[in-house]
């Protein structure tokens, strides 16, 4: 089933345009790679798809009933998200939020057993006193996972999860996607610089240059003249 339909869609900066003519859709199960060279328009998409930039052409149509607010979404890690003055677990319930309407002063019991179920499932149930600047890069990650989670029963959108991180951490952080994916039945869009990575993990792949230079299944990917030339089987 359908829960993303992106029909002719441009996108752009300030300063011109990012992406153009991108044809796509992302189903239930799916985990789909976003790949490219950096300046290429992936994080633009990202925004487009969580509605922070609106089209300058084409449509995003969310379909079978979800909703932008439904989606769990995982930036890019930065400095200033370091050294956030919050325990583990403040950051994390505040993900319950995402999906509701109105202002609450207090969480409820179901949003506090979302929460402690993710901290659970991710293994950081007993870090919920620590303060999360205290963390390393790895369990930070982690964290901000479970605030993602606690923000969608469908469908994450992550922006180079594993940008900065050591490859066992990165490694780790993989195989919990993988989890999510394959036994919690989250779709996946994810952005990645390494494409040997994305082909190994990603049911689907679009590698955008400004423009899609391809959009399909992985197996077809690995296959095609542009992902040959990417992955080092063709020379350019």
């Amino acid at each position: 089933m359908s829960l993303i339909k992106v029909t002719d869609l441009s996108l752009a900066y300030d300063t011109g345009r990012a992406v153009t003519e991108l044809n796509f859709e992302v189903n239930d199960g799916d985990y789909l790679c976003i790949v490219g060279e950096n300046g290429s328009g992936k994080s633009t998409l990202i925004k487009g798809l969580l509605g922070l930039k609106k089209p300058q052409g084409g449509t995003i149509e969310f379909s079978d009933g979800l909703k932008q607010t439904e989606i769990g979404y995982l930036p890019q890690h930065s400095s200033i998200q370091k050294d956030f003055p919050a325990s583990v677990w403040e950051v994390v319930i505040s993900g319950t939020q995402n999906a509701d309407i109105g202002y609450r002063p207090w969480y409820t019991q179901s949003q506090k057993a979302t929460a402690q179920s993710w901290m659970e499932v991710l293994g950081i149930e007993d870090m919920a006193k620590k303060g999360y600047g205290e963390l390393s890069g790895g369990q930070q990650q982690r964290v901000l996972l479970a605030r993602a989670l606690c923000a969608t029963k469908r469908l994450l959108l992550l922006d180079e999860p594993v940008a900065g991180l050591d490859p066992l951490v990165t490694q780790d952080m993989y195989a919990i996607l993988r989890t999510l994916n394959h036994e919690k039945g989250l779709s996946i869009v994810m952005i990645s610089h390494d494409i040997q990575s994305a082909v190994q993990e990603a049911s689907h792949i679009l590698h955008l240059h400004n423009t899609m230079l391809f959009f399909g299944s992985t197996a077809h990917y690995v296959s095609c003249s542009v992902g040959r030339r990417y992955l080092g089987g063709e020379q350019q």
